[in-house]
């Protein structure tokens, strides 16, 4: 595992994972939401942010976290390990929410992005299953071979799986 995209809904603990992973594999982590969203919440313009994910992505070594679909065909070109946490909707939504109301007013997702109480994202949490899902396979469906796909669907399977690497050297 030399590049590896971290994909999932958000409340499923990308960025926990993506850090624990490049912690335990010494490989850089790239988080996308950092350099995604600018001081107040606003949005990278599409055609900026696709050559800023393949800039990214160009790297020899890394764990970029992220859902973006945008940009998977983008990063799934480039790694060699795709990672999906598919935790329930129930958990993904509930986690967001506490997240929110944890850390309301403070930036943790962006520099100048406090977080707030977005519907809007909310419900795109709770319908990921369904809609965000379709798009993944999709794109992981066109990649079939050349990328080693992994699927945790419990936050025990989440919790373990870096752990179970052990330390990886280069």
């Amino acid at each position: 595992m030399q590049r590896v995209a971290v994909v999932g809904s958000g409340g499923a603990g990308k960025t926990a994972f993506a850090i624990e992973l490049g912690r335990r594999t010494g490989l850089p982590v790239i988080h996308l939401d950092r350099i995604h969203w600018k001081p107040g919440w606003i949005e990278t313009p599409r055609e900026e942010w696709a050559k800023v994910v393949a800039d990214q992505a160009a790297g020899e070594q890394w764990v970029m976290d992220g859902n973006y679909g945008g940009t998977f065909e983008i990063r799934f070109e480039r790694a060699d390990t795709v990672i999906v946490l598919a935790l329930s909707r129930w958990r993904c939504t509930s986690r967001a929410l506490k997240r929110t109301l944890t850390h309301y007013g403070r930036e943790v997702q962006a520099v100048g992005c406090p977080e707030r109480l977005d519907f809007k994202f909310i419900r795109w949490v709770w319908r990921y299953p369904k809609d965000g899902r379709r798009h993944l396979h999709a794109a992981l469906d066109s990649f079939d071979g050349r990328v080693r796909v992994i699927e945790l669907l419990t936050p025990r399977e989440v919790r373990r799986f870096p752990s179970d690497l052990g330390a990886v050297s280069h």
